[in-house]
């Protein structure tokens, strides 16, 4: 059974340590639950992007909570770079395992199906392999195919992601984006805010159904409204791209991004 939880206690649920999962920005980013993490000291953390990452990962590493970070790019979209994952890689301030997003979806697939590994294509003369030993190439054991990479299995400890709601029974509208099914199967444990709970079930009918995540895979919920801000949720309302931008600018220095977190942790507060 799929619990209710206070966002604190949600959080509580994610130990130091432990690797975890989270979207790509428009995906549903459980940014309240980002602000509730650093606010209760979580670090240490095997931060897995699915496949990419932006202002979550950039707060969680100017934060000083990512020991390994594995992604395939971490990127503020229009706003530019992200200014605290630029200064930590120049500080060499925590171990980056460079991937692909292909590579990241394999990884995923291959846990989600309980096999050691997942064969792809299209990394072969990249200079990736040269800084990824785990990753091995070996001849394709079917037909002609010549060579193939094989990724090993991402199993995190945790996938966070943030969507607009949940039914009674801890059934999650995803919508469209599978890749939050994909970190859901793979992960030990699925942890999820959402903006509102809703009476009616959302696996009632085939059309609904058909964009959810049934609670099987739901450990937990926690209603946060708002729990994207400043990013976008789909359907709900759109990303602040001043408050990026302002972001983007603080970060640039230290004493600009302890500022900004500083103001954004009250802000998530008067939300909350």
């Amino acid at each position: 059974m799929t619990e209710v939880v206070a966002l604190e206690a949600l959080v509580s649920r994610i130990a130091p340590g432990q690797s975890l999962a989270v979207p790509v920005d428009r995906s549903g980013v459980a940014m309240a639950a980002t602000a509730a993490m650093i606010e209760a000291g979580i670090d240490n953390l095997h931060l897995v992007c699915v496949p990419i990452s932006g202002l979550q990962a950039d707060l969680l590493i100017g934060a000083g909570a990512v020991a390994t970070l594995e992604t395939s790019a971490i990127s503020l979209g229009e706003a530019g770079g992200a200014p605290r994952f630029g200064a930590a890689v120049k500080a060499g301030s925590f171990r980056l395992r460079d991937a692909t997003c292909p590579a990241i979806h394999a990884g995923l697939l291959a846990a989600q199906h309980g096999v050691p590994f997942m064969p792809i294509a299209g990394i072969i003369g990249s200079d990736l392999l040269e800084v990824r030993p785990d990753w091995k190439v070996i001849d394709s054991p079917v037909g002609n195919s010549g060579k193939v990479v094989v990724v090993p299995a991402i199993k995190p400890d945790v996938a966070l992601f943030h969507a607009p709601e949940a039914d009674r029974d801890g059934n999650i509208r995803i919508g469209r984006f599978r890749e939050l099914a994909t970190m859901a199967y793979a992960a030990k444990r699925t942890l999820v805010t959402v903006e509102r709970i809703v009476d009616r079930n959302l696996l009632a009918t085939e059309d609904s159904a058909a964009g959810v995540l049934p609670s099987l895979y739901v450990d937990a919920i926690a209603v946060a409204e708002r729990g994207a801000w400043p990013l976008a949720l789909w359907d709900e309302y759109p990303a602040d791209e001043t408050e990026i931008a302002r972001y983007t600018a603080m970060a640039r220095s230290d004493d600009g991004f302890r500022a900004y977190l500083s103001t954004f942790l009250s802000r998530r507060k008067q939300v909350a």
